[in-house]
């Protein structure tokens, strides 16, 4: 049995051997200075240009993309800033949904409003929320209260500012790329733009 064991471990030796001897990428070459400029970003655009480089964080981006982190997600940093006067009932960024807890001002306890807002999509559109406002109008007394939903100008007032911030966080993370990474612009492109 012995016998066979060394005779294996002296094959598997040698196929270690042949394999490293012919790996070019470990072979050393010699390089002249003056072709590599001292400047981390010229080598880095140098690279970049000659097709030698990578990126970690692709630029390319897929429709179908559903983000990793919520803070990612300017629709949704945007619809918490707008609302965070409000308590929350529910918060789900994998379900895409936001809900409210009921909401009054202290001088009229006996309305209140609750806010739901789905998310259809990821883009800064105007179709990308599906925003519903209830509003709860009880007696006196805080008993009967009767639920009602209203679409009313609140929706469409939500619907601006959440859109205006996204957008505007959008292109924060635009100009904040840009400076840190001169080298590539990542835009969020959509399938029509690449038909044309």
């Amino acid at each position: 049995m012995s016998f066979y064991n060394n005779i294996f471990k002296f094959f598997n030796l040698l196929i270690v051997i042949l394999t490293l001897t012919s790996c070019e990428a470990l072979k050393y070459k010699k390089v002249d200075a003056n072709e590599f400029p001292p400047d981390p970003k010229e080598r880095i655009k140098k690279n970049m240009e000659e097709g030698r480089g990578f990126r970690l964080l692709s630029s390319n981006n897929n429709n179908n993309t559903t983000y990793s982190f919520a803070s990612s997600n300017p629709l949704w940093r945007a619809t918490l800033d707008t609302i965070d006067f409000m308590p929350l009932a529910s918060a789900n960024y994998s379900g895409g949904i936001v809900i409210t807890d009921w909401y009054s001002e202290n001088a009229t306890p006996q309305e209140a409003i609750k806010i739901s807002i789905r998310f259809l999509t990821n883009e800064i559109r105007s179709d990308a929320l599906d925003i519903n406002v209830f509003y709860k109008e009880c007696l006196p007394d805080l008993y009967n209260c009767k639920v009602s939903k209203k679409n009313d100008q609140l929706e469409s007032q939500l619907t601006l500012s959440i859109l205006k911030k996204a957008s505007q966080y959008e292109k924060d993370r635009i100009e904040k790329n840009k400076k840190d990474n001169p080298f590539t612009i990542s835009t969020p492109t959509k399938k029509s733009d690449k038909k044309k």
